[in-house]
């Protein structure tokens, strides 16, 4: 099922169920989505709605330690509780060995030999784990990787 159908068929079932929490997070979801066709000028595929998702998790993320080190615990728990929701969009995370196995791929196909080609694996290695791994991780890798080779 395509994403953008999910997220409405989600925000269908919570206004009838009455979750609230769950119908404000996918109904700011839906305006950022709204907002990056506009600027887009045309619908989003499902990678360019996983990424503004991602971008929300990150948000929340930030949030919860501004929150926290602030002292503000109800804030952190609400936040918490948006990220949780929003999680539950994103396809599941990669394990090492497979995001491993897929940076070596990715500098196989690119053949990149140094670390100066670090952008061609990046490219090349990002559309593909989008929401699966988190972009320093996968940045960190690959420069281990190209720095052995």
């Amino acid at each position: 099922m395509e994403l953008k159908t999910r997220l409405s068929e989600d925000y269908k079932a919570a206004l009838r169920s009455g979750d609230k929490l769950r119908v404000s997070v996918i109904r700011l979801l839906g305006a950022l989505i709204k907002n990056r066709e506009v600027e887009k000028r045309g619908p989003l595929t499902d990678g360019e709605v996983l990424q503004a998702i991602v971008a929300s998790c990150k948000q929340r993320q930030e949030a919860i330690e501004q929150y926290g080190q602030g002292g503000r615990q109800d804030l952190v728990q609400k936040e918490s509780a948006e990220l949780a929701i929003l999680q539950s969009y994103l396809p599941r995370p990669l394990a090492s060995d497979e995001l491993q196995a897929m940076v070596l791929e990715a500098i196989r196909e690119v053949q990149a030999t140094s670390p100066k080609e670090m952008g061609k694996v990046m490219g090349v290695l990002m559309p593909k784990v989008t929401g699966r791994a988190d972009g320093k991780v996968v940045n960190t890798l690959v420069r281990e990787a190209l720095s052995k080779s």
